[in-house]
């Protein structure tokens, strides 16, 4: 149901919870928007525990997370990506190490269907492979 305001000026089709489904559309947050600057959204993001059994706290278009071994997982998209030229963004925490940081695999090239990650953690000394508690992926296109 489209929004409008009537010549009381009086909004039909918007309720208490928001608006309605279908009023934004993909080609709105596609870069057809006026103004100084384009919205995108994400295309895919997903929040995941990394340590022991990997478990997905929440996702969008999100299948799955593969644990490749110590840092290293596999994110899953649900419906793919237009084409491997996106951009992923890592993040993680960890409550246990000191310094943790998540990046994009530079030993895995981007698929329209998945994206590694890896968590590494530094105490000091070089960079080693990490499972931390918090992992968070997002993808923009």
């Amino acid at each position: 149901m489209p929004i409008t305001i009537d010549g009381t000026g009086s909004i039909t089709g918007l309720s208490a919870g928001g608006l309605p489904n279908g009023c934004i559309t993909a080609p709105e947050l596609d870069g057809a928007q006026s103004g100084s600057a384009p919205i995108y959204g994400a295309r895919a993001w997903v929040c995941f525990n990394g340590t022991g059994v990997v478990a997905i706290s929440a996702s969008g278009n999100v299948t799955s997370v593969t644990d490749n071994g110590t840092g290293q997982y596999t994110v899953n998209f649900t419906a793919a990506i237009s084409d491997a030229n996106y951009a992923t963004l890592a993040t993680c925490g960890d409550s246990v190490a000191n310094y943790t940081v998540a990046f994009t695999s530079s030993n895995a090239t981007p698929t329209t269907s998945a994206v590694r990650v890896q968590t590494v953690t530094q105490n000091g000394g070089n960079p080693t492979a990490f499972d931390t508690n918090r992992v968070s992926v997002a993808i923009f296109r």
